[in-house]
């Protein structure tokens, strides 16, 4: 084989920092003997079982996100992670991303816990809609390619985030995200509010949402989103919001039931 022409071949195919799987490869015409070549003259690097790349700086989160993307994983980075990195939360840590939270429908592949990185993506699978409402998700350009990564827009991180609630300290948690929520739009939220099918989730965002006494709160279809019956246990030992029907912390309860439209429930 000519080594030259192979390897300008394979630049051409396989972007730097992209990791692909065999399956990837051999749709694109380089099958089993080509990528074990590849591999024995460096051309390739395994980054763990079954999964490559070409040799090159570490791989960032972006690298990995966008990879899974183009092997047709459908996920984004959503919740804690979105709010994170658009600047709607100051937790990040000055070290970078530790932790990164994706939201998808797919188990992901094994590599991407076998890899070596100095950072881990955590996998949620929260079921909010049947259909997946487009506008919900954006893209934010990464590296010289300007690859699409995918990011949950604020308004769905944070009825991502109300769907995981599961005990007081996650109040506190997401009441403070909900800090930076002041200029959310009403119209796309509208529309999150009547596609999702998560009843908790829908109740303990407008809750919260309430409890900040947002502008928008105002602009809402009020009518148009059906916050389901009957009654949602979420803390223990917690009190009962007779609006919502939902059990919040003591601490947090609120004093009155003022700012939002009775009629909703």
């Amino acid at each position: 084989m000519k080594e030259q022409p192979l390897r300008e071949s394979l630049e051409n195919l396989l972007s730097e920092g992209q990791v692909v799987d065999r399956i990837w490869l051999a749709d694109r015409g380089v099958k089993r003997p080509l990528v074990d070549y590849y591999l024995r003259s460096a051309a390739l690097k395994p980054i763990a079982r079954g999964a490559y790349r070409r040799p090159g700086p570490p791989l960032k989160w972006e690298h990995v996100v966008y990879s899974l993307q183009e092997l047709g994983y459908s996920l984004h980075v959503g919740g804690r992670s979105a709010l994170e990195l658009q600047g709607y939360a100051h937790f990040l840590s000055m070290q970078g991303v530790r932790q990164l939270h994706v939201y998808g429908v797919n188990k992901l592949p094994r590599w991407v816990d076998q890899m070596e990185a100095p950072y881990r993506l955590t996998l949620h699978k929260v079921g909010l809609f049947d259909e997946p409402v487009a506008e919900a998700v954006t893209t934010k350009p990464f590296g010289h390619w300007d690859w699409p990564v995918r990011y949950a827009t604020p308004e769905l991180a944070l009825l991502e985030l109300a769907a995981e609630v599961k005990q007081a300290a996650d109040f506190g948690v997401l009441d403070k995200l909900f800090d930076s929520a002041t200029s959310l739009r009403p119209q796309l939220l509208t529309k999150l509010l009547m596609a999702c099918h998560h009843v908790k989730a829908k109740r303990l965002f407008l809750w919260f949402a309430e409890r900040h006494g947002f502008d928008w709160l105002k602009q809402l279809e009020k009518g148009a989103i059906s916050l389901g019956s009957g009654k949602r246990l979420i803390v223990k030992s917690g009190t009962l919001d007779k609006k919502y029907l939902i059990t919040v912390p003591r601490k947090m309860m609120r004093e009155d039931t003022d700012g939002f439209d009775e009629s909703f429930l």
